[in-house]
């Protein structure tokens, strides 16, 4: 469904603590780092969303949402003619494609496409 939240992602500078902080919160289970050399970490949270842990880098004081949509480039284009501001879409192979956006007052979201053959 356009506009259902579909990823909920929290970066961190600690890691384990914010694996050990969200999933006490809300029981997410989740998985380990996906490679050595970025710790990022997926939890699923129902049959269409899921949650990740970015961790050691900066921290952030607040999450990034994902945002579903039928069709990422239309939904850019309607960002952007809307006096929002959206960087080009970007492919998470094998799974779809995102783009960070901001709504005209500077609020940050992201856009999702589910698409299993994105490169």
């Amino acid at each position: 469904m356009a506009g259902e939240i579909v990823h909920f992602e929290v970066m961190v500078k600690d890691g384990d603590a914010a694996q050990a902080f969200w999933g006490g919160v809300f029981g997410w289970q989740f998985g380990p780092p996906m490679s050595p050399e970025m710790d990022y970490r997926m939890a699923q949270i129902d049959a269409t969303s899921g949650a990740a842990i970015g961790a050691g880098g900066e921290a952030k004081t607040h999450p990034n949402v994902y945002l579903a949509t039928e069709d990422i480039d239309a939904s850019l284009a309607k960002v952007r003619e809307l006096g929002g501001s959206a960087e080009e879409k970007a492919p998470v192979p094998g799974h779809g494609w995102f783009a960070a956006c901001k709504d005209p007052e500077g609020v940050e979201f992201h856009l999702w496409q589910g698409d299993a053959s994105a490169a």
